[in-house]
C-alpha cells in the first residue's frame, strides 16, 4: 500500500471512530445525557459531543493498532504454520468466546446471576464477525472468511480489554460498537486500497524516465 493510501486509511478511520462514538454515546448513555436535551442546553450538548468524538478518536487509534498488529501476525502465521494457520485461528476464536463468557462470569457475576447476558455479548460479537466475514469473502475470496472472523472476534476482544476489566455496562457498549465499526471499515476497505495502490504504482512505472 502506498503512503498516500495509508494516510487516507488512518484519517478516514479516525473520522469513522469519532462519528460512531458521538452517535452511540448519546444512545447508550441516554439516561445520563437526557436532561441536557430536555433543557435545550446547546452548549452542553456540543461539549458532550466533542468529548464523545475525542473518546472515539482514541478508540479508533486502538482499532488501527490492532488491525496493523493483526496484519503482521497473520503474515507470520501463514509463514510459520502454513496450512495449520486456519485451524489455529478457529481454536483461538473459540477460546476468545469462551473467555468472554466463562471468565467474565466468574469474575463479575454475583451469586445467583444468570450467565445469559455474558453469552449474549459473545453471541452478538460472533454474529457480527460472521456477517462481516461473509461480506469480506464475497468481495475477495473464500480464503478470507476465517481470518476475517478471527480479526473481528479475537482482535476486537483484545482491543476491548480496557473496559472489560472495569465491566461498566455503558462503557462496554460505548467502546464495543466503535471498535466493531472501525474494524469492519478497515477490513472491508483494505483490498480496495491495495488495488488502488497497485494501479498508482503501475502508472508510475509506465511513465517514461527523463
Amino acid at each position: 500500500m502506498t503512503s498516500r493510501n495509508w494516510v487516507k486509511l488512518f484519517i478516514s478511520t479516525l473520522l469513522v471512530g469519532g462519528l460512531t462514538t458521538g452517535v452511540v454515546g448519546f444512545i447508550v448513555r441516554w439516561d445520563e445525557f437526557a436532561p441536557i436535551f430536555t433543557d435545550f442546553d446547546f452548549l452542553e450538548i456540543l461539549s458532550v459531543l466533542f468529548w464523545l468524538i475525542g473518546v472515539g478518536l482514541i478508540f479508533s487509534i486502538i482499532s488501527q493498532m490492532g488491525f496493523f498488529a493483526y496484519l503482521t501476525v497473520h503474515r507470520f502465521g501463514l509463514g510459520i504454520f502454513k496450512g495449520l494457520w486456519n485451524p489455529i485461528q478457529i481454536v483461538l476464536i473459540v477460546f476468545a468466546l469462551f473467555d468472554l463468557i466463562y471468565f467474565r462470569y466468574k469474575v463479575f457475576a454475583g451469586e445467583g446471576d444468570s450467565m445469559l447476558p455474558y453469552i449474549g455479548v459473545a453471541a452478538f460479537l460472533l454474529i457480527a464477525a460472521l456477517v462481516v466475514a461473509a461480506i469480506k469473502a464475497k468481495q475477495t475470496n473464500q480464503h478470507a472468511f476465517i481470518p476475517a472472523v478471527f480479526f473481528m472476534v479475537v482482535v476486537t476482544a483484545i482491543e476491548w480489554v480496557p473496559v472489560l476489566r472495569v465491566n461498566e455496562e455503558s462503557w462496554l457498549y460505548l467502546m464495543l460498537f466503535p471498535l466493531l465499526v472501525c474494524n469492519t471499515y478497515q477490513l472491508l476497505i483494505l483490498h480496495k486500497l491495495n488495488e488502488d495502490s497497485q494501479k498508482q504504482r503501475s502508472k508510475i512505472a509506465k511513465k517514461p524516465s527523463k
